[in-house]
């Protein structure tokens, strides 16, 4: 089961409490402290390629398409 997965049932069980409280129990992902899943883009949600550097939490789509906007230069 993904990620997004989970998040789709969770949303349909809004109406039911009871299920949904035994749902989160026994059936949700466990909460990532390393490895690629820990970590997400604040902008698009990507996991892969992650840029931690300086506090960013951008994935490198992003970091390219935003770089010159928040300060940063190619140098060559």
């Amino acid at each position: 089961m993904t990620a997004s997965d989970w998040r789709k049932i969770l949303k349909q069980l809004e109406k039911k409490p009871a299920i949904k409280a035994r749902f989160l129990k026994f059936c949700k992902p466990k909460d990532r402290k390393f490895g690629i899943a820990a970590k997400k883009c604040i902008r698009c949600g990507r996991y892969g390629a992650h840029l931690n550097q300086y506090g960013l939490h951008l994935c490198r789509h992003c970091f390219r398409e935003i770089a010159e906007k928040i300060g940063f230069k190619k140098y060559m």
